[in-house]
Formats: structure tokens, C-alpha cells, sequence
């Protein structure tokens, strides 16, 4: 339930733009100002309890608290290193990034492409921060993490051996951004450790909010240089790596580029060499040395064929791991190049971004929508549901194909913290139908069963993050993301972008209830069932809420076809007060009739659903079981109404399945009751509140969903 809730606040809290860069939230509830403040105050250093200057912080295995490799490990302030340090000297570049002792290649390209950009360095790393004015020991930074952005507060102190930063450092000895970048990145991800081995998409995405898409340049598509430049125009992001074995990690080839290791592609130009036209790609090393020696490297003979003029703009020979070299080298030399494309929020400029977004959260929750991938026919349908309408194609397309462009991304969260307690990563991905009709239903089997998906995510993956580039015709399409097993709980964000604009949103049902209204008088009651009650009933006619009890537990104990613990007092009073017309707290012949047809309903929609005939209904049929029963229940609920009533096998026996309809029906009732307007909303003064709450044994999560 406590989940429900906090879906249910961080909902309210979104709609206020909580999560937006504008508007970041703190991370671990640590506010920057004001525990700078209290700091000052105190004239003290700050130090971080939630990343403290410990071994755990470092690492969990090869840097965890037994290993060697963190023997001889001090944690020291900038200030203990250098006599002047300093936040950032002549603006933060990309030579400011080399690499430490740490497997993190993948982040330091990401950070040196972020220098390009000082739209995208600002957001990340905030002005006002210095060793001098106000300096308290304390900085923060701001990431984009799984849908929402986060202000992640550090205290200064950075691990070191030998007196020299262990980890990521600037050229510039006495510079420190950067250093701190990183410390703040590992408290994000629950340790240093923790960002070993990784792609330069994960951390493009993490600094921007962008989606990133891979080329496997063997098969590089013949636009792939255009849409470089393209790329590069729109401010986006690149990075390319050598695959090899795991042997071969970090070494070097003859012509010095290094195997296993994180790129940032800087430029893509043309320039005129001996006439013909030459592609040339920019690339930098973050390691801030160790350059490409063949064709169009520095002081390379190429270098000599072309004009001045073209040369004084692209040419400098420095040591200082930049280089550049031939596309057609690129393609042969590199094995795989991640571009991250921005969110139209992400610049400034209205004209430089070309993306229509829409971005979703949701949940695979074991019992209701963890339904697993298509090969799961019994459990597939639960699946969370989103529907995308396109509408208008592109324009100049770059593969001359009519369409509409489409980019689908699907990221589980919370993916290096689970790794670092051991928890494997789901395999995820997604599947696109597309459809005709409402968005406001959820697909079952004749159309997630029966026809042929459109198009789909290969293959499924326990990575961060599947993409997908589709090209589409008009219509409106269903996406279904989804472990590949079933029964994972997990929870993800799903994006979606287009070249032109398109209508996005879940698809899940609308709340509603129709249930079958019984008009009976006493004169319509059959005497042998008159009779029959009144030897339960006793002398006054009327059954109590323990007479109740017993004649449904003696009825239904006699039945094979289904398995119950009895009903529950707690169902017995429900029932009583959703048919006690004359308020005195038991049920007359006329009320017992009604119930007893509602029963035979219920009983025959549970056995329907029941398709094992293990005398229990799957919690993943839920949906069409209410459904049938005449109440249409959204994700949100079904969700609620699993931890309510399965067991720990996802069962719902007979008595339960009673109790959740009785329920429904008179949550129903009470806000038929409250919605005098008919606007789809209530107000309830204290008494009303009270009495509801009592009445149905609700706590404050469920009543947020009444």
C-alpha cells in the first residue's frame, strides 16, 4: 500500500512541475542552500552522512571494504591537495576530464561531450559554486534520473592514494569540477564502484534527458555521416568504442586507439583534399592523451593538401587527446557509435529541436501487470498499455522513405543500485500494434493474441535500455512494454519520440461501474426460499452479521468446485450495509434474495475465470472477471485490489473474490451518493470522512482512491 502512495503523491507532485530541471528534487531530501547555510553559520566543513568518506562508498567488490585495492585510501578536501584549488579555470573543457583507477571511460565521455555544450554544463553543474566565496566543504550537481530531475548534494572530500586524486581529474592539477562530478554521479548510483563498465548513452542521458540510439557501424547506414552533422547541429551528443574481447580491454591497436573504451565524437566537416571531397570525424580521448597516428592524425602529411584557410579552421597538433581522422577509417577502425538526441525542453533556441516528446512511468507489479512478453498467452494481456497516433509523415526524409518516424526507448529503473546488492536486471522490451478504436480501454487477446504485431524491440534485453528507430505509416499503434519473463516486478519509464507532432498517453480503462439494480418485493420471494431463511433467521426474521456468516460459510464449505477460508466478519458487515434498506444492521427475506442472487452471479463469473479448475481465479483475471461482474477498473486499482485479497501465490479463492465486488459496489454507491454535481469529484466535511473511513475499515491510501 505505502507504494500506492507514494505513485499517488509523486503524481500530485508532478502536475506541480516537481521533477523538472527548474524545479529538481533533492536528492536523499538534502536541500543545497540550506545545509550551506546552517554550515556557515556554524563554521564548519560539511560532511555527508548518506556518502560518507568510507570504504562502502568506494565500492562493494573489487573496491569493496576487504579488497586491496582501496588499502591506503584517504578521503582529503581539495584544500589538503592544493594550496589554491579551484572549481573551474577558464571554463570547464574537455581536457579537464582524465581518467583515474576506474572503469568509467563510458561516464568521461559523456562528461567531455558535455563541455560542447554549455546550455547542457550549466544544468548539470550549477554556478555560484567556488573554494573561496562562501566555501563550506559543500557543491551539488543535477542529473536526469529515470524521468525526473535530481539535485544531488556532495560534501569535498574525494578519495586519494599517495597523495593524488584515485579517480577522474583535470589536466589542470589544481581544477576540480570534474572530480566532484563524478563523486556526485557514484552517490546517485549508490557507490564508485557501481559505475564500472557502462555505455556513453547511460550518462548522455543522465546530463540531458535525452534518448539515445547505437549504429553498429559495420552495418552503417549509407546517411550515417549526413546524420552526423545533422546530430551534431542539433546539439546532440555522440560517443564510439572499439569492441573486443574482455582480454583486450583498454589496450591499444598499431595506429593507437584504444580497444573496449569510450570516445567523444566532437566534429564531422568536409574538406577539399586534392581536389575531391574528404569526410572528416572529430574524436576525443578522455583519457586527455594517446591519439589515432594514421591518416588526417596530427602533423599527418594529409594536412598539407588542403587550402589554408580550411586548415587554420579545423587544424591543432597537441598531445591532448584529440584528433581527427577519416569517416572512412571511422567506419573501419570504430565498431559502434551512440548518439543522444535532446528533448525539445532541453535548448533554448524553439528552432533547434525537431523531437516531439512524451514520456510515461509505470509498473510490472507480480499478480496484476507483470504479464510477462507474448509467449505468455495467459498473462501478457495484463501488461501496462500505451497509445501513440501519428498523424502527419515526415519531411526529406534522409532514406527517401514516406512515413513517420518514430523512437521508442523503454528504461527499467534503479538498474546499477540493483546490480550492486546483487539483483539481476530484468530482460525487457516491447512490442507495437497497430489498432483501431478508443484509447480509453485495455487490449485483451483479440488483439495482443490474435493479430500480428507491427513491430517490435529486438531482442529482449537486461541492459538500462532498449531503443528502437521505426519508421511508421499514419494511424494510431498500441505499445506494450514488458519483461521477457513473467511474475517480475519492476518499474520503467517509457519514451516516445517523433519527427512531427502525435497525440501520446496511457490506455487503461475508464473508472466505472454498472451493476445489474435488483427491484424485489416480498411478494416475489418463493416461499420455499422464505421458509428455508427463516429457519437460519430465527424468530425475528432477520439474520445478524454472525448468522450471516454462518449460513454463507455452511453454504459454500459444501462446494468442491471452489476453495474459501470462510468469509470474513469484515465481508459480512459489508454485505449488511450495502443491502440493509431499513438500517437496523441485519438482513430481512427480500435483502437475503438479493444477495443470494448477487452470489449466484458472482459464483458464475468465478468459475468462468477459474480456468484451471483449481476451485482459486489468477489474479490476472481480475480485470475481466470485475469486468463481467459490471465494473470497469483501471491499473492503479487492480493493483490495489491484488495486495488486498491474493494470497502468496497470486490466488484469489471464492470468499475474497465476494468481499472485493461487495466492496467495489458500495465505493461505488457512497460516491454516486457524494457527486451531487455530477462532476466526477467529492467533498467530504469531517463527519462524512469519519464515518466513511469506519464504515469500510478504510485506511488514508485506500480513501485516496475513492
Amino acid at each position: 500500500m505505502s507504494n500506492i502512495r507514494k505513485v499517488l503523491c509523486w503524481r500530485q507532485k508532478r502536475r506541480e512541475g516537481v521533477g523538472t530541471n527548474k524545479k529538481s528534487i533533492p536528492f536523499n531530501k538534502q536541500d543545497y542552500q540550506s545545509l550551506k547555510q546552517r554550515c556557515l553559520v556554524k563554521n564548519t566543513l560539511f560532511c555527508d552522512p548518506t556518502f560518507p568518506a568510507e570504504s562502502n562508498s568506494l565500492g562493494y567488490d573489487e573496491l569493496g571494504p576487504q579488497s586491496s585495492e582501496t588499502r591506503g585510501v584517504q578521503w582529503k578536501r581539495p584544500k589538503e591537495l592544493y594550496s589554491n584549488p579551484q572549481f573551474i579555470v577558464d571554463g570547464a573543457t574537455r581536457t579537464d576530464i582524465c581518467q583515474g583507477d576506474l572503469g568509467d571511460c563510458w561516464l568521461l565521455a559523456a562528461i567531455a561531450s558535455l563541455t560542447l555544450e554549455n546550455e547542457f554544463l550549466e544544468r548539470v553543474v550549477p554556478h555560484g559554486q567556488s573554494f573561496t566565496e562562501n566555501y563550506a566543504g559543500i557543491f551539488h550537481f543535477q542529473f536526469w534520473q529515470f524521468g525526473e530531475w535530481v539535485d544531488v548534494v556532495i560534501d569535498d572530500r574525494l578519495p586519494t592514494k599517495d597523495g593524488k586524486l584515485l579517480f577522474v581529474h583535470s589536466a589542470e592539477g589544481s581544477e576540480f569540477w570534474s572530480a566532484l562530478l563524478e563523486k556526485a554521479y557514484a552517490k546517485l548510483n549508490g557507490s564508485y564502484e557501481a559505475l564500472t563498465g557502462g555505455r556513453a548513452t547511460e550518462g548522455f542521458e543522465d546530463f540531458t534527458g535525452g534518448i539515445a540510439e547505437s549504429y553498429e557501424l559495420t552495418k552503417a547506414p549509407p546517411h550515417l555521416f549526413k546524420l552526423m552533422q545533422k546530430a551534431l547541429t542539433l546539439r546532440s551528443l555522440m560517443a564510439c568504442s572499439i569492441s573486443s574481447s574482455s582480454q583486450d580491454t583498454e589496450t591499444k591497436t598499431s595506429l593507437k586507439l584504444v580497444r573496449r573504451h569510450a570516445y567523444s565524437v566532437t566534429g564531422a566537416k568536409e574538406v577539399h583534399s586534392y581536389g575531391c571531397l574528404v569526410q572528416l570525424v572529430r574524436i576525443r580521448n578522455p583519457w586527455g592523451r594517446v591519439e589515432w597516428i594514421g591518416s588526417w592524425s596530427d602533423n599527418s602529411k594529409e594536412w598539407n593538401s588542403i587550402q589554408p584557410e580550411e586548415k587554420a579552421k579545423l587544424f591543432y597538433s597537441a598531445e591532448d587527446g584529440e584528433f581527427w581522422m577519416a569517416y572512412s577509417d571511422f567506419i573501419q577502425q570504430f565498431s559502434r557509435l551512440d548518439i543522444c538526441n535532446q528533448t525539445p525542453d532541453a535548448l533554448s533556441s524553439a528552432t533547434v529541436s525537431c523531437w516531439n516528446y512524451s514520456q510515461f512511468e509505470g509498473d510490472w507489479r507480480v499478480g496484476s501487470t507483470a504479464g510477462g512478453c507474448k509467449n505468455n498467452e495467459a498473462t501478457f494481456c495484463s501488461n501496462p498499455q500505451f497509445v501513440i497516433k501519428l498523424e502527419e509523415e515526415d519531411d526529406d526524409p534522409y532514406d527517401g522513405e514516406d512515413g513517420c518516424t518514430i523512437l521508442v526507448g523503454l528504461m527499467q529503473k534503479d538498474f546499477r543500485k540493483d546490480k550492486q546488492i546483487g539483483r539481476d536486471p530484468n530482460a525487457i522490451g516491447f512490442i507495437i500494434y497497430k489498432f483501431k478504436g478508443c484509447n480509453n480501454i485495455h487490449l485483451g487477446p483479440d488483439v495482443l493474441l490474435r493479430q500480428r504485431y507491427t513491430a517490435r524491440s529486438h531482442p529482449f534485453t537486461n541492459k538500462r535500455e532498449v531503443i528502437e528507430r521505426f519508421k511508421l505509416p499514419p494511424g494510431e499503434y498500441a505499445i506494450i512494454p514488458s519483461t521477457y519473463e513473467p511474475h517480475c516486478n519492476g518499474s520503467f519509464i517509457l519514451r516516445v519520440f517523433t519527427e512531427k507532432e502525435a497525440a501520446a498517453s496511457p490506455m487503461d480503462t475508464e473508472i466505472s461501474a454498472d451493476v445489474e439494480k435488483q427491484y424485489i418485493s416480498d411478494s416475489d420471494v418463493d416461499p420455499h426460499f422464505k421458509q428455508l431463511f427463516n429457519q437460519f433467521a430465527g424468530n425475528d426474521s432477520e439474520v445478524s452479521v454472525f448468522e450471516l456468516k454462518q449460513i454463507l460459510d455452511s453454504v459454500v464449505s459444501k462446494r468442491t468446485d471452489v476453495k474459501t477460508d470462510g468469509f470474513s466478519m469484515e465481508t459480512c458487515r459489508h454485505i449488511i450495509s450495502l443491502l440493509d434498506r431499513d438500517g437496523d444492521g441485519k438482513l430481512g427475506s427480500v435483502e437475503f434474495h438479493i444477495l443470494w442472487i448477487k452470489i449466484q452471479k458472482y459464483l458464475e463469473v468465478f468459475k468462468k475465470h477459474d480456468t484451471d479448475n483449481s476451485g482459486t481465479m489468477s489474479s490476472h483475471e481480475m480485470r475481466d472477471a470485475v469486468k463481467e461482474a459490471g465494473f470497469q477498473l483501471n491499473i492503479d486499482v487492480l493493483q490495489v485490489i491484488v495486495s488486498r485479497y491474493a494470497n502468496q501465490q497470486y490466488a484469489i479463492d471464492f470468499d475474497s473474490f465476494v468481499g472485493c465486488l461487495i466492496r467495489l459496489e458500495m465505493l461505488f454507491k457512497m460516491f454516486e451518493a457524494f457527486n451531487k454535481k455530477n462532476t466526477g469529484k467529492i467533498e467530504l466535511d469531517i463527519l462524512c470522512l469519519l464515518i466513511l473511513c469506519i464504515l469500510l475499515n478504510l485506511n488514508k491510501i485506500q480513501l485516496c482512491l475513492v
